[in-house]
C-alpha cells in the first residue's frame, strides 16, 4: 500500500495538469464556432466544450480511455480498428527483432571480453551507431530491402533489432566483466579454463546487468518496430494507426494508439521483471 500512494499521488497529479492543458489548447476552436453561432460561451460551457470535441488538440483523458476501452474491450480482435489487433502487429515484429538484437549483443559482448582486437575495433563501431538517428536510417533499410524483395515484418524487425542491441551489448560487458580480480584468480588457482571461468564466473556474475538491458532492450525495440512502420505507408500495426489518425486529424486515435504502446511496453517490461526475479532467486542472487 505505501508503494502505491505515490505512484497514485503522480497519477492524479498528471490527470488534473492534462485537464488544465487541454483547455487553453482547446478553447480557441470552441470561441470560433461559438462566434460563427453568435452565441457566447459562459466558462462552464467553454470548459466542458474543450474537454469534449470531436478533433480536439489535446484530447482530454476521459476520451483517450473512452477510445482505448472502445477499439479493444468492445471491438473484435480480427477488426482492424482494433488496437490488439494492431498491437499484434507490433508485437511481433518487436519480438522478432529484439530477439535477435539481444542474440547479437550478447554474442558482441562474449567476444568483447575475450578479444582485446574485438573490444579495439568493435566497440567503438557499436558506440558510433547509435550516434545515427533512427528517422533517417529507417526509411534507407526499409528501401533497401524493399528493392531486395525483403518486405513485411522483416524490415521492421531489423530496424528493431538495431536499437536493441546497444543495450545489451553495454550491459552484458559490464556483467562479464563484474567478477573481482580475487575471484579471477581463485578460478585460476584451480586450474579453470577460460570456458568454464565463463560459465561458471563471468556468466552468473552478469546475469543482474543482463536482465537490466534487457528492460531497456524491449523498450527500445517496440519504439524501433512503431518508427519502422511509420516511413512505409503501413495499413497495420500500432505505427499504422498513429499514421492514419495524423492523415485524418484523428487525435484522439492517435493519443489511444501512444497509451496502447506504453501499456505494451510496461507489460513487457513486467514480464521481463518477473523473468528475472525467478531467474535471479533460483541462483541464490537478491532480485
Amino acid at each position: 500500500m505505501k508503494n502505491i500512494v505515490p505512484i497514485l499521488t503522480v497519477v492524479a497529479a498528471i490527470v488534473v495538469i492534462w485537464y488544465a492543458a487541454a483547455i487553453p489548447m482547446n478553447s480557441q476552436w470552441a470561441l470560433d464556432q461559438a462566434e460563427r453561432a453568435e452565441v457566447e460561451l459562459s466558462t462552464g460551457e467553454l470548459i466542458l466544450d474543450t474537454w469534449s470535441q470531436e478533433r480536439p488538440r489535446l484530447p482530454a483523458p476521459h476520451q483517450v480511455v473512452s477510445e482505448l476501452w472502445g477499439s479493444t474491450v468492445e471491438m473484435k480482435i480480427t477488426s482492424k480498428r482494433s488496437l490488439i489487433f494492431h498491437g499484434w502487429i507490433t508485437l511481433s515484429a518487436t519480438m522478432l527483432g529484439f530477439a535477435f538484437g539481444t542474440g547479437l549483443g550478447i554474442l558482441l559482448a562474449v567476444g568483447i571480453v575475450h578479444s582485446r582486437a574485438m573490444d579495439m575495433g568493435v566497440m567503438p563501431w557499436a558506440i558510433a551507431s547509435q550516434t545515427i538517428p533512427i528517422l533517417a536510417i529507417a526509411p534507407m533499410i526499409i528501401v533497401v530491402l524493399s528493392s531486395l524483395g525483403v518486405t513485411g515484418i522483416i524490415p521492421k524487425a531489423i530496424i528493431s533489432a538495431y536499437l536493441s542491441f546497444f543495450p545489451v551489448v553495454v550491459g552484458m560487458v559490464k556483467g562479464l566483466r563484474s567478477p573481482a580480480a580475487f575471484d579471477l584468480d581463485l578460478m585460476k588457482t584451480y586450474s579453470a579454463s577460460r570456458s568454464q571461468t565463463f560459465w561458471k564466473l563471468r556468466l552468473p556474475a552478469s546475469m543482474p546487468y543482463l536482465f537490466a538491458s534487457l528492460k531497456v532492450g524491449i523498450a527500445a525495440a517496440l519504439v524501433g518496430t512503431i518508427v519502422g512502420e511509420l516511413p512505409t505507408g503501413a495499413i497495420r500495426g500500432l505505427g499504422a494507426r498513429m499514421l492514419s489518425g495524423s492523415y485524418y486529424g484523428q487525435t484522439v486515435q492517435i493519443w489511444s494508439a501512444l497509451f496502447a504502446a506504453a501499456i505494451l511496453a510496461a507489460i513487457l517490461v513486467g514480464i521481463i521483471g518477473v523473468i528475472q526475479r525467478r531467474t535471479l532467486t533460483r541462483m541464490g542472487m537478491n532480485a
